[in-house]
């Protein structure tokens, strides 16, 4: 009867160890599972530039990792330790068969009970493991979403107002943007040769927040490089934008843009304005506006749209900018386009870059509040 006893014991143990070690098996491809993500995490964050604010996100997920690393890592050696331990056993029960001892007969029928309950809590062991697996995928794509959803809206607005332009000979240009409050921008900024000694720039502000107007900026920004390359009048380019993007059943969405086309053969500079805020010339030691030569584009599609043409000489500078600027406010008074005036008047000479980034400065000395509108400033000099 003793050795019958320690016979089944033995057997439960060894199926116990088994069970215990199929788990730890799969504690083991799970911890390995978790380490590559944290590998993957930590190449990521590394190569990825610490920017102000993204560094302390960086350490929060490489800590989350860790931490589940390290979880994965202890479930594996505890698993295994059982294992071990009732294989340990189920040998110690075989070597007592030939013993006539029964205290250890005793001893191995009450090892029995845990081995038993272990042989059908392992039975469920497989579905818990998967259950787990899934959870952790389901965090890690969430977590992937979420770095994705931050990432977003820095790679659109990097389009829409890239911090850096291509050089064009005998000009100079600078660029500020300063994103607002929302996640996705409706400002955007282009500089780009439309043919041999032709520069165009351009600026412009879609009404409204989110991806829709995001969207329809990204679309004016482009279809603008067709046109003004298909219309050597920026005031046609215009035209046919506004009837290429007009929408009657999106009335709340509306575009101001202002076009500039210097002409380094013909001497001259010629621009066309929907609606866009006014921007500047400092020309012949003026400081010259350049308003608006027709109404906000997508408000209606025959809307009509004509040109101006100034004479273009060597250290002329063009400002162009987003209304977040000029609606900076103090109380009731607000920075407004004679505060750009003011500006040139007072630096004409400064670097294009160097004068945005003025100009910014000097809108959020002026304001009382932090700026929460998107601000887009262009300044273009013929050098």
């Amino acid at each position: 009867m003793q050795e019958i006893i320690l016979g089944l014991t033995a057997g439960l143990c060894f199926v116990a160890g088994l069970s215990w070690g199929r788990i730890a098996r799969y504690r083991w491809r799970f911890y390995q599972q978790v380490r590559e993500v944290m590998e993957t995490h930590t190449a990521t964050d590394g190569s990825s530039g610490d920017e102000d604010g993204e560094g302390a996100e960086t350490d929060s997920r490489q800590e989350e990792v860790h931490a589940a690393v390290m979880l994965a890592r202890s479930s594996f050696l505890r698993d295994l330790h059982a294992a071990g331990l009732y294989v340990l056993v189920a040998i110690i029960a075989l070597f007592l068969v030939t013993t006539d001892t029964e205290f250890w007969t005793v001893v191995m029928l009450v090892v029995g009970v845990p081995a038993t309950l272990s042989l059908m809590w392992g039975r469920k062991s497989g579905s818990e493991f998967r259950m787990a697996q899934e959870r952790f995928e389901i965090e890690r794509r969430a977590q992937e979403a979420l770095a994705q959803e931050e990432l977003a809206p820095r790679a659109w607005a990097g389009r829409l107002a890239p911090e850096d332009l291509a050089s064009f000979e005998g000009f100079a240009v600078g660029q500020v943007y300063l994103a607002g409050s929302g996640l996705m921008a409706g400002d955007f900024f282009d500089v780009f040769e439309v043919s041999p000694g032709r520069l165009a720039a351009l600026i412009g502000d879609v009404a409204g927040k989110g991806i829709e107007s995001s969207i329809t900026a990204f679309q004016a920004k482009y279809l603008m490089r067709v046109f003004l390359r298909q219309f050597r009048d920026p005031a046609q380019a215009v035209e046919e934008l506004n009837l290429q993007m007009f929408n009657a059943e999106r009335t709340e969405e509306f575009i101001s843009l202002v076009v500039l086309v210097f002409d380094t053969a013909a001497g001259t500079l010629r621009y066309a304005s929907a609606g866009h805020p006014t921007a500047w010339l400092w020309h012949q030691r003026e400081v010259l506006p350049l308003s608006a030569t027709g109404p906000l584009l997508m408000l209606e599609q025959r809307s009509g749209y004509f040109s101006r043409e100034i004479p273009l000489m060597r250290g002329d500078l063009a400002v162009l900018y987003t209304d977040g600027l000029i609606e900076a406010r103090r109380g009731g008074d607000q920075f407004g386009e004679e505060g750009v005036a003011m500006l040139l008047r007072r630096e004409p000479l400064l670097d294009p870059g160097e004068l945005c980034t003025h100009l910014l400065d000097a809108a959020r000395d002026f304001s009382d509040t932090p700026l929460s509108d998107d601000v887009a400033i262009l300044a273009v000099r013929r050098k």
